[in-house]
């Protein structure tokens, strides 16, 4: 009975130290859904960075143009401590005001990026810190999550989990086709770089617990080409409860002003590619997914957004003004110089620019906006270019939003001009060119920074973080920050001094949109 008692009393002990184990450090390694992995742990910083993890199993072979599938699970540990390569896409090389750090590196490129990296501050997985998601941009044909301004060291040190994912660009991103639709289970073709974002976005649902991050407070943010996907997503139903808020820094879809936001349907997307398949010569899929990938973007075919009927039922405009999209708080805004449109031009040729592209609306807009000096002229076509691809997308998805959603939208103007060195050209407050600001990283840029400049950075920094830990960038000490309606037009203006002030360009916005909704 002594030895009885012993036994029990053993076994009883053994139980209660297991259960009161400390829980394993995620320094160390990390068990995920389909194995362990291992990261870089930083003794100065306390965040522990994982680099290259996959998402889903590698969309090349038959997996060309599918839609993204399971990770075929490993044993022992993955080392997850060196970037994957980004997507496939033309040599990535500086140019314009992109300088080294705005821009993925030139190699690896392969069809096999379908990875994702996470730098976490937590200790273990019982922490519960906001998760952060960032998208990156290119025109939906280039980018990659290895860019130096997109890293998540400084945001992770702020007490976010963040998260920058890959996904494939361009033909091999974007390619429609009826033979695609046909063996598809949702009958439906196209959009599979969105489609790896959405499964990103479930790995998240399902992992980051393990990382110390919550899964009902994940905030997604991209921008250009990552902001209008942050648009796609805020409107898809493959998301819902995947998001809980969302950052769209100079992009959106909810009007057709861009080839990115156009979305054209299925049927339109799978005639271009049979056109494209045919100028590879290529009579089937099958023969496409024989050519290499070098073949593959040495063709004639782009890749962007199409409503498909399954990530997307109807346009992002039509979801938004049905009230069907997530409703999510969201960051919205553009920057001052960021226009692609063509070189200004003296207020006479202007003026007939205006006729050309305005038609019946031409003499309302010369009314409006009159232009009796060339330099009036150089910024009317200023601000015209920055608002007419990006500004109006956000001024309209704050109309939209506010009509059938609850959520608030805080709108941003970025106007700092950003410094450059010797040999770089002044492109002012330049598309792209709030990044390192948003994300705290001017460190990635040789740019001649000034104290100015961290001091906006920290700024930026810190709103989105507010704003990813309750949905309000508000916070004690930062500059009040108003939520935007269409009778309140606010919005924060980033500069050397920041304060929320009246939307800029607002009656320009207010006839932007009037042109492009055909309410004239």
């Amino acid at each position: 009975m002594k030895n009885v008692r012993v036994i029990l009393f053993l076994g009883i002990a053994l139980i209660f130290g297991a259960c009161s184990q400390p829980p394993k450090p995620i320094k160390d390694s990390v068990a995920i859904a389909d194995g362990t992995v291992n990261g870089s742990f930083d003794e100065t910083t306390g965040i522990t960075t994982f680099k290259g993890i996959p998402f889903a199993a590698p969309p090349v072979g038959d997996l060309r143009w599918k839609a993204p599938q399971p990770v075929e699970p490993w044993e022992g540990v993955k080392q997850c401590t060196e970037f994957s390569a980004s997507p496939i896409q033309g040599t990535p090389m500086p140019f314009r005001m992109w300088t080294q750090e705005y821009i993925a590196p030139k190699e690896p490129l392969s069809e096999d990026c379908l990875y994702l990296n996470v730098w976490t501050p937590a200790n273990d997985a019982t922490e519960k810190h906001p998760v952060f998601v960032y998208i990156y941009g290119g025109g939906f044909s280039s980018g990659g999550s290895a860019v130096p301004i997109y890293d998540g060291e400084e945001m992770a040190k702020k007490g976010l989990v963040f998260i920058s994912i890959n996904y494939r660009v361009g033909t091999l991103g974007f390619l429609a086709h009826p033979e695609l639709t046909a063996e598809s289970p949702n009958n439906a073709s196209g959009n599979y770089g969105l489609l790896d974002q959405v499964e990103a976005l479930k790995w998240v649902n399902k992992n980051i617990a393990a990382f110390g991050g919550d899964p009902n407070n994940v905030t997604i943010a991209g921008q250009s080409a990552g902001a209008f996907s942050i648009n796609y997503l805020v409107a898809s139903p493959l998301t819902k409860g995947l998001i809980h808020r969302a950052i769209a820094e100079s992009g959106g879809a909810v009007l057709s002003t861009n080839a990115l936001a156009r979305g054209g349907d299925l049927k339109s997307g799978e005639e271009a590619g049979v056109k494209f398949a045919e100028s590879l010569g290529a009579s089937s899929i099958n023969e496409l997914r024989a050519k290499s990938a070098e073949e593959i973007l040495s063709g004639r075919g782009g890749g962007a957004p199409i409503v498909d009927g399954y990530f997307l039922p109807k346009s992002v405009g039509e979801i938004f003004a049905n009230g069907e999209q997530n409703d999510v708080p969201v960051i919205i805004g553009w920057n001052e110089d960021e226009g692609f449109g063509p070189p200004p031009v003296p207020a006479d040729q202007f003026k007939e620019r205006v006729k050309q592209q305005f038609g019946d609306m031409s003499d309302e807009f010369l009314a409006k906006f009159p232009m009796n000096t060339d330099e009036e002229a150089f910024a009317i076509q200023n601000d015209l270019g920055a608002l007419q691809t990006f500004g109006i997308q956000s001024y309209k998805w704050m109309l939209l939003q506010n009509e059938k959603a609850t959520s608030k939208v805080f709108m941003y103007r970025f106007e700092r001009d950003v410094p450059y060195a010797d040999g770089m050209q002044d492109f002012g407050a330049f598309h792209t060119g709030e990044v390192p600001y948003a994300y705290n990283n001017l460190k990635m840029s040789p740019r001649p920074w000034t104290e100015a400049d961290y001091k906006l950075a920290d700024l930026m920094s810190d709103y989105w973080v507010n704003f990813a830990n309750s949905g309000d960038p508000n916070a004690d000490g930062l500059p009040g920050w108003e939520a935007a309606t269409p009778d309140n037009l606010k919005a924060m203006h980033f500069n050397t001094t920041s304060a929320c002030g009246d939307l800029p360009s607002a009656e320009l916005l207010k006839f932007l949109d009037k042109f492009y909704s055909g309410t004239n």
